[in-house]
C-alpha cells in the first residue's frame, strides 16, 4: 500500500486499510495532485463529503435558458 502521509487508517472510521482495497482523493494545486484523503471505501467517502459539508458551493449551476 502506498503511503501518502496519513498512515494506515482511513480519514474517515480511521480503520486499517490493509484489509481493503482503499480509495485515494487528491486535489490539483497547480500542476501538482496533492493527497487529500485515503478511505477504506465508497461509503466511507461519501459519508467523509457530507459531514464535511464538501459539496456546498462546489456546485456548477444549471441555466436552462443558455
Amino acid at each position: 500500500m502506498t503511503d501518502l502521509g496519513f498512515g494506515t487508517a482511513c480519514t474517515y472510521c480511521e480503520s486499517d486499510l490493509a484489509a481493503y482495497d482503499p480509495v485515494f482523493v487528491a486535489k490539483q494545486r497547480g500542476s501538482e495532485r496533492v493527497p487529500t484523503g485515503q478511505f477504506c471505501n465508497y461509503a466511507c467517502l461519501s459519508a467523509y463529503i457530507d459531514k464535511e459539508e464538501l459539496v456546498y458551493g462546489d456546485a456548477c449551476t444549471f441555466d436552462p435558458s443558455a
